[in-house]
């Protein structure tokens, strides 16, 4: 699908142009000469830079349908609680994941990090895991949160697989409510189209990496759950499309792979979105092309997009190569800054 970006001043510095639908805005952000190479955006921040984790207690919560998910909570804090769901294949091991923890931790609230089913360093136990469209978890849990705290303000962040299962739990779910706020970043709205097109150049580079490791935690997990079906050789799978057809389609009820990218493409659900979201995304993207953002008529309202032109897939990483600057988790905070009570 086409997109016409006519984008506003800044979302940050200036005047943005609403239409009946939702609002795309240029981003300031802006990275140094050396660090506009879309790749070194997507590789720098999430593997060469690491920075410290913070520390975490770990919350196990046994779901109603007998399996489990873990949460990694930051310490102390009172106040608001930040929601933080990581990418394919991502834990509080991901640098981003442990970067933004960092900030809601110095902010003084409480970070909680929903580790997808299995992703938590421990199979889980039943055939089914996770997928971009599972948002079933995410609704178990914010509902858990206020029945515990029902004064409690809540927000969440999702980063790429994570930030898709948000929005969509955002467009479909009664319950958004639920949430202040919410931020998504780098978020694959096409599936269909981020299958494609890490399937071409060097975005390869990034396939393999992710496919590899979803690889070996199938086989992992499959050592110690029954699978319901005769599976795959699993190191026989070259793509994601072959890995959703022969693995997530069947284990969660799709028909094949492009009845799941169908379903579960978070762009569709942008238009029912009731609460106030910020988007922040990349036109430079290695893991999608242009093509699959998508335009102000398919926002609702609530939702701003702020696109950059340059900043990769999760990077946003400006400054020098010597001493950089994350501008991706600063950005983060100061929207929830300005959308949350202080604690």
């Amino acid at each position: 699908m086409k997109n016409n970006y006519a984008f506003s001043r800044s979302a940050e510095t200036g005047v943005t142009q609403h239409n009946k639908r939702g609002t795309i805005v240029a981003s300031a952000f802006k990275p140094s000469r050396l660090l506009r190479n879309r790749h070194l955006q997507t590789i720098l921040p999430n593997i060469v830079y690491p920075g410290a984790r913070p520390q975490l207690r770990r919350e196990r919560l046994e779901l109603p349908d007998g399996d489990f998910i873990d949460v990694d909570w930051t310490l102390g804090g009172n106040g608001p609680i930040v929601i933080v769901l990581h990418g394919l294949e991502g834990s509080i091991k991901s640098h981003y994941a442990a970067r933004i923890m960092r900030r809601i931790r110095r902010l003084g609230w409480r970070g909680a990090l929903l580790n997808f089913r299995g992703c938590s360093g421990q199979p889980n136990r039943l055939p089914i895991g996770y997928h971009s469209g599972f948002t079933q978890d995410l609704e178990y849990f914010t509902r858990l949160l206020k029945q515990r705290e029902p004064a409690t303000p809540l927000a969440a962040v999702g980063y790429s697989l994570g930030g898709s299962v948000l929005l969509k739990w955002l467009g479909e779910s009664p319950n958004s409510h639920r949430l202040l706020t919410a931020v998504a970043i780098s978020v694959p709205f096409d599936l269909t189209e981020a299958s494609n097109t890490v399937e071409h150049g060097v975005s390869k580079i990034y396939k393999w990496s992710l496919l590899g490791r979803m690889r070996r935690s199938t086989t992992r997990k499959f050592k110690q759950v029954k699978a319901p079906f005769l599976l795959p050789k699993v190191h026989k799978l070259r793509s994601f499309r072959d890995f959703d057809n022969a693995l997530t389609a069947p284990l969660h009820g799709f028909r094949d792979a492009d009845d799941y990218y169908a379903n579960c493409s978070s762009r569709q659900y942008l238009r029912n979105i009731t609460v106030p979201t910020l988007v922040l995304h990349s036109s430079d993207d290695p893991l999608m092309t242009p093509a699959s953002v998508p335009s102000e008529s398919e926002l609702s309202p609530a939702v701003t997009l702020e696109l950059s032109h340059k900043g990769g897939h999760v990077g946003f990483v400006n400054g020098s190569l010597l001493r950089p600057n994350m501008w991706l988790a600063e950005r983060i905070s100061r929207h929830l800054i300005q959308t949350l009570p202080r604690a």
